[in-house]
């Protein structure tokens, strides 16, 4: 009988997580209807929340992290995967929080909790991707289905060296639009310019202690992956029938607003949760991920590592020390 490793999280009596490599074998596995051989995991910042411990993330004693994976389906007995099949899965929520994850050479799940990697994208790039680009995909697809066109005005982008930020900045630059990139380190500025950025703005350059209800309509679309005062002054700033996304909530859950950039404006406000999305929109993503969304330097955004070197890189998350996606390589 074949034994892995795998990464397990364990929540201690005293309410810590333990990290640790365990022996597994396929039978110590969740049960689930699809055995994958998992090629490639990566790292999200959901992961290194579960890790650390510093999200209540886990919704049981212990299970193997890493909510993403991508790989070739061994065995099957759900009628729309066969043996051979290359599939992926991206920040649900069972994988890696209530189901046995990525962190492991083998996944077991149900059928239904995976996709189908499409045609022009490799295992690696599935992952290079992983629930961040898949995020900022859904993002982009519904801001163009709700009017977001490239001769509109410039789109910004918040926290854009963070993983769904950054891809969103390489996609709305490959899709032609003018991308103003908002981060807090200037060292990156650069690297956000390389990546399609027409402009860099320091968020500390910008004034949230009075921010009025209408300000100078500038943006046509906005990516918000911080929430609170920042979300604020994106919505007084919005042109005539802007679109912004909100993704995440890194400064603030809170927002302190008025109706009146929705009303006078016609502003709108799109909540993006990847995590619940339908299987049509799974398979139109990706698709568009394989193709339309897929940036040029997509391999320079990611560094890629092997499971052994996994437990090294989430406090690095947690501090904000990271600027690249982070692909792990389970294939060895």
């Amino acid at each position: 009988m074949e034994r892995f490793k795998a990464f397990k999280l364990t929540e201690t009596p005293d309410k810590k997580i333990r990290a640790e490599f365990v022996d597994y074998t396929l039978e110590q596995l969740d049960p689930g209807d699809v055995v994958v051989r998992v090629a490639y995991s990566d790292v999200n910042y959901k992961d290194a929340l579960a890790v650390t411990g510093k999200g209540k993330i886990l919704r049981r004693p212990s299970t193997i992290g890493g909510i993403d994976f991508s790989g070739t389906v061994i065995e099957s007995t759900n009628p729309r995967w066969k043996k051979g099949d290359a599939v992926l899965t991206t920040g649900g929520e069972y994988i890696g929080v209530s189901h046995d994850g990525g962190y492991s050479p083998y996944a077991r799940v149900q059928g239904e909790w995976i996709s189908r990697v499409p045609q022009g994208l490799t295992l690696w790039e599935a992952m290079a991707f992983g629930t961040a680009g898949y995020t900022a995909g859904i993002a982009l697809h519904r801001m163009e289905h709700n009017g977001l066109k490239p001769g509109n005005g410039p789109v910004l982008v918040n926290g854009a060296t963070g993983g769904v930020g950054s891809i969103a900045v390489a996609m709305l630059a490959k899709r032609g639009y003018e991308v103003v990139a908002v981060t807090g380190k200037s060292s990156e500025s650069d690297w956000l310019k390389k990546l399609g950025a027409k402009e860099v703005m320091l968020r500390q350059s910008i004034n949230l202690e009075k921010i009025r209800p209408l300000d100078k309509a500038t943006w046509a679309g906005a990516v918000d992956n911080l929430g609170g005062d920042m979300l604020a002054w994106i919505a007084s700033n919005m042109k005539e029938n802007g679109v912004i996304a909100s993704i995440g909530l890194a400064a603030s859950f809170n927002l302190n607003t008025t109706v009146m950039p929705f009303i006078l404006r016609g502003v709108s406000l799109l909540g993006i949760n990847s995590g619940e999305s339908s299987r049509d929109i799974r398979e139109t993503v990706w698709q568009r991920l394989a193709s339309d969304l897929k940036p040029p330097l997509l391999k320079e955004m990611c560094r890629t590592i092997p499971l052994r070197e996994l437990p090294g890189v989430f406090d690095d998350f947690i501090n904000a020390k990271v600027n690249r996606r982070i692909v792990v390589d389970l294939s060895e």
